[in-house]
Order: structure tokens, then C-alpha cells, then sequence
């Protein structure tokens, strides 16, 4: 399996040497980041873990070039996070590395401080924010304004209303839950976002099967 993942990252880096360049730092910044950030949805997409880790890793680089190529990119930085989020989950939800956690979370916020606006930034934030324990930096009151604000904002964002779906389910709230994860499915179908119609669908399957199981304890 070691040997597919580096065949495939040398298969990938070497097709960037035929990729023209801009001439621009600000410019080649900009190309770098569009780089890094397929890289993240193709990893995303990706079925088996060599493919995925391949990916990630190359986005990693990328996203690393075009921070250096222009720091004062939101996307550049954001592009680094989404692929250093993505290599910490690679085998699931849990943490591995604290060191990690700390470095994507370091690019997130710059993200923030050269964009306050930046919808896909915020939406990452308060998904963090309410997954997070208190003792990584997370904060569950936070992060669900920040999660409602980007709903609010972006009637397209998909990542936003699944979080926020799973904050309504835990506070019992399961008809607003299941209101919002129906909502992006089909936001994420209308859109054509394959790299969120698997996750929106098993959501919405565990939000409506939690929603029953509430109804069915308040009629005994």
C-alpha cells in the first residue's frame, strides 16, 4: 500500500510541472490554492485510503506553496487547512495528533483574520467549535451561532446545515434537525457536491431515525 500512495503523489507532482504558472507571487498564490483545494475534494471523493492519503498529502504541498507564494491569501491558507483537516480524519473522526489539531486550527483562524467573512472559513469554525471538547478549544454555544450565522448567509452552504442538524438533534430540537439535514441533501444533489450527497444522506437516515425513536418515548 506504501508504494501505491507514493506512485500515486509522484504521478501527481508530476503533473504539475507541466502546469503553466503565473507570473505573479499574488497570482501564483491564487493558482497554487485552486490546486490545493481540488486536491482536497478529489481526496475527498476518493474511495480507498491510499488514494485519499495521496491526495491530502499532495494538497498539503500545494496548499503549503501557495501560503509561501502569498501569506496574505485567505485561500491559500484555507486550502492548507482543508487538506491538513482532512490527512487528521483520514481513518475516522478521532485524534491523532495534537500537534496537528493545532496547526490546522492555526491556519483556520488566519483564515479568519484575513477574511472575517469568509462563509466556507466560518462554517468549518463552528463545526469544529461544537465537535471540539472545551479542553481543545471547543466551545458548543460558540460554534452554533457561528454555524446559524453561515446558514443564514449562505443558502447554498451544505457542511453548515449538517453540523447545525446534528446541534438541534442533541438538543432534542429533532424536527428542526431533520428539516435542516433535508436541506442539504438537497442543496448538496442540486449543486452537484458528490463529496457531501453520502454524508448528508446517512446524517438525514440517523436524524429521522432519532426523531422516530423521540416520538414513539413521548407517546408511553
Amino acid at each position: 500500500m506504501r508504494m501505491k500512495t507514493l506512485a500515486l503523489a509522484g504521478t501527481l507532482t508530476s503533473g504539475l510541472f507541466f502546469l503553466p504558472m503565473p507570473s505573479s507571487a499574488q497570482g501564483l498564490g491564487d493558482h497554487l490554492a485552486e490546486q490545493a483545494l481540488e486536491a482536497c475534494h478529489r481526496g475527498r471523493l476518493a474511495v480507498d485510503r491510499a488514494t485519499r492519503l495521496a491526495h491530502f498529502q499532495q494538497g498539503q504541498i500545494m496548499g503549503e506553496r501557495a501560503v509561501a507564494a502569498d501569506e496574505g491569501s485567505a485561500d491559500a491558507h484555507f486550502a492548507l487547512f482543508c487538506n491538513l483537516g482532512e490527512l487528521l480524519r483520514v481513518d475516522g473522526e478521532s485524534l491523532t495528533s495534537l500537534f496537528g489539531l493545532r496547526r490546522m486550527m492555526n491556519e483556520l483562524n488566519r483564515v479568519l483574520e484575513l477574511d472575517p467573512a469568509h462563509i466556507d472559513a466560518l462554517s468549518a469554525k463552528g463545526t469544529l467549535l461544537v465537535k471540539l471538547p472545551s479542553l481543545l478549544g471547543g466551545n458548543a454555544e460558540k460554534g452554533e451561532a457561528l454555524l446559524e450565522q453561515v446558514v443564514n448567509r449562505a443558502p447554498k452552504a451544505v457542511n453548515a446545515r449538517l453540523s447545525l442538524a446534528k446541534v438541534r438533534c442533541e438538543h432534542g430540537r429533532h424536527q428542526e434537525a431533520v428539516t435542516l439535514a433535508t436541506d442539504a441533501l438537497a442543496l448538496a444533489q442540486q449543486h452537484n457536491r458528490p463529496d457531501f450527497i453520502p454524508e448528508a444522506r446517512a446524517v438525514l437516515a440517523q436524524l429521522q431515525a432519532n426523531a422516530t425513536k423521540a416520538t414513539d418515548k413521548t407517546q408511553f
